[in-house]
């Protein structure tokens, strides 16, 4: 893929970072330069991957945590995936839920086994060169001595103060004394930090995580639930695993796009993908209505099978090669005309982080969350561990494939991803937000492969987002899309609302190579940062 270096056609400011060696991207710069400090000591992508996926558990809380899920893809020669979501508890059944209409998304009914320290140990043990202890110790020294909160972190948590503050039951007193210290979010710049994340991340790098499953923390997280209304078991925890397994992928012109599959949405990507190769995007300007219209249709069409469709792997009733066949594509297109077209889901939303780290024989696409924000609003006292609420992910329709069940994967929104051309590998790539995730994915792809934006102008550029409210379709599309462009859209019939500065349309972090040279970029949209040597 050849792209140009020097054009930048959009007004963020920002320019690709460019390296020989080795490149690291995430959503923080903190924790991006964590990455660069294990590789100043002797490390290798995976070593700084894995210290800026710890870092982040502290400086972007609101995020994710030391009790979020993870998925990640490994370039080593050969592309392979690693699923660490967790399961469902066993004592979890559909009874439980009597009476909702929907998933709750605060307190125990919510919280899945947390994965993210499965993830981190699986990939050390597998490619890992320093000390698994020494990855942990940014981290720590952000916890034990502070840090300055970013603005776009302060956003978030003042954000959730309506959520958490409120709250009045014993299960959410702990975590609420940790991250609404006075009862309120802290401010841009203010330092904050917390002994019991740097305690707990001790004792997890002393034991390889092994205390998080079947030690002392474990016992912690079992012994509150007790007290509190929790179904995690001891078994749920010690029988914790993360698998390895085969990325899934599709052509898309001279790309092949990879992602993690099912229980993730990473397959709605490649469906888009599918669609969007039956038209000549590179014929029509990128700012246009036909280009756009093109996209959001496919999106919506793609989102509608995979929320009837996808699951845990073991329990789908459709076969993920029949989803991504290019005779389905095919025929699916047809549905694609002039004008907008309803193709309903239930799409669900979140908040994760996701980084890229690239040295010459390595690459990483990494991904965790929390899911909606902080997740669940459980917090293990003096811990620092704050569960996730990917519960949520399930249906409570009882003939769905995604129904709630016990020792049962929801389904996921955080979704990794990879490029590669012919048999080399280009890079990792990923945009964090919900259902905004594969939306990302098929944008950067298109504005990559279709319009050859390099990869800083890829993230630049104006995004829209499919979304569903009030029963009807919506569609997002940020300020700096053209008006004529945004008229043209409402007259095909797409409900158009035009978002303020400040409202998500995901935030992503790209590595490519390209010749010799690491080509790296970070999300204009967030505090990230991208650094390379």
């Amino acid at each position: 893929m050849q792209f140009s270096l020097t054009t930048y056609p959009y007004s963020s400011g920002r320019r690709v970072v460019m390296g020989q060696r080795f490149a690291a991207a995430t959503s923080q710069p903190l924790a991006t330069l964590a990455g660069m400090e294990m590789y100043w000591a002797g490390g290798n992508a995976v070593d700084a991957a894995i210290a800026m996926a710890i870092t982040l558990t502290v400086v972007e809380p609101t995020s994710n945590g030391i009790g979020s899920d993870a998925f990640a893809l490994v370039w080593d020669g050969k592309l392979r995936g690693l699923n660490a979501s967790g399961r469902s508890p066993q004592a979890l059944n559909l009874e439980q839920f009597a009476g909702l209409a929907q998933m709750p998304g605060l307190g125990w009914l919510s919280v899945t086994v947390p994965g993210a320290v499965s993830a981190w140990f699986a990939l050390w043990q597998r490619w890992g060169e320093l000390p698994f202890e020494q990855l942990f110790e940014p981290a720590i020294r952000y916890a034990e001595q502070g840090f300055p909160v970013s603005p776009e972190t302060s956003r978030a948590w003042q954000s959730a103060e309506s959520t958490f503050l409120p709250l009045a039951a014993p299960e959410f007193q702990p975590f609420k004394q940790v991250f609404f210290k006075s009862d309120r979010a802290p401010r841009a710049g203010e330092i904050w930090g917390s002994l019991a994340h740097a305690a707990t991340l001790r004792e997890i790098a002393a034991t390889g995580g092994d205390s998080f499953y079947r030690g002392r923390l474990a016992e912690r997280m079992i012994a509150f639930g007790s007290e509190t209304g929790g179904r995690l078991a001891p078994a749920d925890l010690a029988q914790h695993q993360a698998d390895w397994v085969e990325p899934i992928s599709v052509d898309y012109r001279d790309l092949k796009v990879w992602e993690i599959p099912p229980n993730g949405q990473g397959i709605a990507a490649l469906m888009a993908l599918n669609l969007l190769e039956g038209f000549e995007l590179q014929h029509q300007p990128r700012e246009s209505a036909q280009s756009f219209h093109w996209q959001i249709e496919a999106m919506k069409l793609a989102f509608a099978d995979v929320y009837q469709h996808v699951s845990d792997a073991d329990w789908m009733q459709v076969a993920t090669r029949h989803l991504l066949s290019k005779s389905y594509s095919d025929r699916r297109r047809q549905q694609i005309g002039s004008q907008a077209i309803q193709a309903t889901s239930d799409l669900p939303h979140g908040d994760t982080v996701y980084l890229a780290t690239a040295d010459q024989d390595l690459m990483v696409s990494f991904i965790q969350s929390n899911y909606e924000g902080f997740g669940s609003g459980i917090l293990i006292p003096e811990t620092g561990i704050a569960l996730q609420n990917r519960g949520m992910g399930f249906s409570l329709q009882p003939d769905h494939p995604n129904c709630a069940a016990p020792q049962k994967r929801p389904f996921h929104t955080i979704i990794p991803g990879f490029l590669t051309q012919g048999d080399q590998p280009l890079g990792p790539f990923g945009v964090m937000g919900g259902h905004m995730q594969p939306q990302g994915h098929v944008q950067m792809v298109v504005n990559l492969c279709d319009y050859q934006l390099n990869p800083q102008a890829a993230l630049d550029a104006p995004r829209w987002q499919v979304a569903e409210r009030a029963g009807g379709r919506q569609l997002f599309v940020e300020q700096s899309l053209p008006r004529s462009v945004v008229l043209e859209l409402m007259e095909r019939g797409h409900q158009v609302e035009v978002l303020a500065e400040g409202r998500s349309f995901g935030k992503g972090q790209m590595i490519l190579r390209q010749g010799a040279a690491l080509v790296a970029a970070s999300e204009p949209r967030a505090d990230g940062l991208a650094l390379a040597g």
